[in-house]
């Protein structure tokens, strides 16, 4: 088997946590410092082509950072941002000229728009700038959620839904054409790879990988192991679409 330092990956879902910009407490919660050069350096055991820095319940609807980061990181790495049902136009397509390609909806802890305003803002800057949503929720939320999600253009969630409570739901929005983000394997309650397969055997381009780091709340952070278990998981080449090319597809195309 490649060794994962070995493989190309996208890294679709990582957080920058630089304390020179607004931190809030998410209920009483403050992540430790990590900032840009921590993450290359934590990554530089991985051939790194890219990827997707994602607002935290902890950064509110601050886009300082991001934009901070997104220039350090240079044109191969997109935003993941949050946004208040009040942004007007004129900031969604700044933020879009910056990088920013999608927004986010953190149903699990907060930190960002309501689920009332979902629809609204999710079909809006689709409608204005091309972005896709991005929720972190618990699937057992998911069948309630299901018809106003298949309703939307372009959804993913993330951390393989969470749980495995409402996995038949997932599964469903999977084959509309929902991805889902083989993340956080250290914070999942659920088994990894028979998830992984069952996402993969209803539609093969809808998994797409990220390390999740710095891992904030999660059992374990990311390990390198992961990525080896993907590939032990799907087999040579769907790890391979896993681990770059859907996200690449996803976010740069």
């Amino acid at each position: 088997m490649i060794p994962a330092q070995n493989r190309e990956i996208f890294d679709a879902h990582l957080h920058v946590i630089d304390p020179r910009f607004p931190l809030v407490p998410n209920k009483g919660y403050l992540p430790a410092p990590f900032t840009v050069e921590d993450y290359l350096e934590r990554t530089k055991t991985l051939d790194v082509v890219g990827g997707a820095v994602v607002s935290g319940s902890f950064q509110a609807f601050d886009q300082g950072y991001l934009i901070d980061a997104l220039e350090r990181l240079g044109p191969s790495f997109v935003g993941v941002t949050q946004l208040p049902s009040s942004v007007s136009d004129e900031e969604v397509l700044r933020l879009h000229a910056a990088g920013v390609r999608a927004v986010r909806f953190n149903l699990y802890r907060g930190g960002s728009e309501t689920l009332d305003q979902l629809e609204r803002l999710a079909l809006r800057v689709h409608d204005l700038a091309g972005w896709h949503a991005e929720l972190y929720v618990d699937s057992k939320d998911l069948p309630e959620l299901e018809p106003r999600l298949a309703a939307l253009p372009r959804v993913a969630v993330d951390h393989l839904g969470m749980t495995r409570e409402g996995s038949s739901a997932l599964l469903r929005l999977v084959g509309r054409s929902v991805k889902v983000k083989a993340t956080g394997f250290g914070r999942v309650r659920l088994d990894v790879p028979e998830a992984l397969r069952e996402i993969a055997a209803v539609d093969p381009g809808a998994l797409i990988f990220g390390t999740d780091l710095p891992g904030t709340r999660a059992e374990r952070p990311f390990e390198e192991a992961d990525v080896d278990l993907i590939v032990e998981a799907l087999g040579e080449p769907l790890a391979d679409h896993v681990l770059r090319e859907n996200a690449l597809d996803w976010y740069m195309r």
